[in-house]
C-alpha cells in the first residue's frame, strides 16, 4: 500500500509497523473468538450456517484444493513412498505423546486436586490420542518453507489410521479403574465414528486434492496464472480458512458451555499444560528427526568395497533417518499437532451417553488447537530462516527446470525418500513454493 503523504508512507513501512501488521492473524483470531463468545449459534456444529459442513468440509476442502493446484504430482508420489517419515510421525503422534501425557494425567489424578476436573483430564487423554491436525500443519509447513508435500501425505494417512487408532488408545488408557468413569464403550457407535471420519477425510482432503491435481495437469497455464495472482497480491487463502475453522471450533465450545462448566483454575491449568506439551514434543520431534548420534557414527557415505560390510549396511539402514531440514520442519509441525476438525467427532462419538460432560471433554481439544496454531506461527519465521539454504537451492532448481523443461526420473536409489542428509543439496521435496 502506498500513501501520497510522505509521513504516512514512512510510518507504514516502519519496522515496528511492519511487525504489527504481521500479527494480523492474531488480531483476526481474537475478533472471531469474541464473536463466537456472544454469537455461538452462528458457526457452531448444527448452527445457523451448519459449521460442520460449511466450514468443517468447505474451508478444509478449499485448503487442500489449493494444495492440489500448487503441488507437483511426481513429488507427491515420491513423498508417499517416504515410509521412514510416515513411521516417525506415526510413532510420535500416537504412541510417544499419548503415553507420556497419560502418565502425567495419572499423576494429576492421584494428587486429588479438587480444582482439576476428572472429565477435563479425560479430555486431555482424548485430545492427545487424536491424529495430526487436518489444516494448520499444512499451512504452517508451507509458510515455513518445509516439505508441504510430505505434510499433505501425513494428513491423509494420519487421519485415516487415526479413525481406528484413537478409539483403541482411548479404550486402552481408560480400561483401568482409575478412569472407569470415562469408559468409551458406553458411548455411541464406533462404526458410525469410522463412517464419519472416512467421509470427512475423503470429501474434505482427498477429493479436493485429487481435483486440484487434475486441474493442474489438464490446464497448466491457467493454474500457473492463478497461483501467480495469489502470490502477487499476497492472498493467504489457507490462513483465512484456518481462521474460519478455529471460529467454528470456538463457537461449538461456547455453545456447549465448555468454558463455564469448569473452574477458572482448571482452564488456566489446561492452557499452561497444553502449551508445555506442545513445546516439549516439538523439541522432541526435532531431536528425533535429526539425531546427532547418526552423524557421529556415520560421518561419510560409504563406497562399496572400500569399507566394512557392517558399516555399509548400517549406513544404508540408519542414515536415512537423519532427515533434511525441510522434512524436519514437516515432522515438527505434524507430530505434536492434534486435530479439532475430527477430534470433536471422535469425542462425541465415543461419549454419546455423557452429554452433560461433553463441554468439559472438549475444553482441552479446543484450547490445544488455538495454542498449537499460535505457537506454530511464532516458529514459522525461525524455521524458515533455519532452512533458508535448502529453500534457496530448491528455488534455483525450480528455475532450472522451468528453463530446460527437463525433469529427472523418479529414482529411489538416487533420492532415498528425501530423508538422507545428502539430499539436502538435491532434495526431492517440493520445488514449487506456494506460500499461503
Amino acid at each position: 500500500m502506498k500513501f501520497s503523504n510522505p509521513t504516512l508512507q514512512r510510518i507504514w513501512v516502519h519496522p515496528i509497523t511492519e511487525f504489527l501488521r504481521s500479527l494480523w492473524f492474531f488480531y483476526c483470531l481474537a475478533i472471531f473468538i469474541v464473536i463466537a463468545r456472544f454469537a455461538p449459534n452462528f458457526a457452531r456444529d448444527g448452527g445457523l450456517i451448519k459449521g460442520q459442513y460449511s466450514i468443517g468440509y468447505g474451508a478444509v476442502a478449499w485448503i487442500f484444493l489449493q494444495s492440489g493446484l500448487s503441488m507437483s504430482t511426481r513429488r507427491i508420489l515420491a513423498n508417499i513412498s517416504n515410509w521412514r517419515a510416515h513411521l516417525t510421525i506415526a510413532m510420535m503422534s500416537f504412541l510417544l505423546t499419548s503415553s507420556i501425557v497419560y502418565g502425567f494425567c495419572v499423576a494429576i489424578k492421584k494428587s486429588n486436586n479438587k480444582y482439576i476436573d476428572d472429565w477435563v483430564l479425560m479430555g486431555i487423554i482424548c485430545t492427545i490420542t487424536c491424529p495430526t491436525t487436518v489444516a494448520s500443519n499444512v499451512i504452517m509447513t508451507q509458510n515455513a518453507g518445509g516439505n508441504d508435500l510430505l505434510c499433505v501425505c501425513e494428513v491423509v494417512l494420519g487421519n485415516l489410521f487415526g479413525a481406528f487408532i484413537t478409539p483403541a488408545l482411548v479404550q486402552m488408557y481408560t480400561s483401568n479403574n482409575l478412569f472407569a468413569f470415562g469408559d468409551p464403550s458406553a458411548g455411541g457407535s464406533i462404526n458410525a465414528l469410522y463412517g464419519r471420519v472416512m467421509k470427512q477425510v475423503g470429501l474434505s482432503v482427498f477429493v479436493p486434492l485429487f481435483v486440484g491435481q487434475c486441474i493442474q495437469n489438464i490446464f497448466p497455464k491457467p493454474t500457473s496464472a492463478y497461483i501467480g495472482f495469489l502470490k502477487k497480491h499476497n492472498i493467504k487463502i489457507g490462513s483465512y480458512m484456518l481462521l474460519l475453522i478455529m471460529f467454528s471450533s470456538f463457537s461449538t465450545a461456547f455453545y456447549q458451555k465448555s468454558f463455564t462448566s469448569v473452574s477458572h483454575v482448571c482452564i488456566i491449568f489446561v492452557c499452561f499444560f497444553n502449551l508445555a506439551v506442545y513445546l516439549f514434543f516439538t523439541g522432541i520431534s526435532f531431536l528425533v528427526a535429526r539425531p546427532i548420534w547418526i552423524i557421529k557414527l556415520f560421518p561419510q557415505e560409504p563406497v562399496k568395497g572400500e569399507c566394512s560390510r557392517a558399516y555399509y549396511y548400517s549406513y544404508k539402514l540408519f542414515r536415512p533417518f537423519y532427515y533434511n531440514k525441510k522434512d524436519t520442519i514437516c515432522i515438527m509441525f505434524c507430530a505434536p499437532a492434534k486435530t479439532a476438525a475430527l477430534g470433536v467427532s471422535l469425542i462425541t462419538s465415543q461419549y454419546g451417553t455423557h452429554k452433560e460432560h461433553l463441554g468439559k471433554l472438549l475444553v482441552p481439544l479446543v484450547l490445544y488447537q488455538a495454542e498449537q496454531v499460535l505457537t506454530a506461527s511464532i516458529f514459522v519465521p525461525i524455521l524458515k530462516r533455519w532452512a533458508r539454504d535448502e529453500i534457496e537451492q530448491d528455488n534455483i532448481n525450480s528455475q532450472n527446470e522451468n528453463q530446460t523443461g527437463v525433469t529427472d526420473e523418479f529414482d529411489l536409489e538416487k533420492y532415498p525418500s528425501s530423508s538422507t542428509s545428502d539430499s539436502e543439496d538435491q532434495s526431492i521435496s517440493t520445488i514449487e513454493q506456494f506460500t499461503i
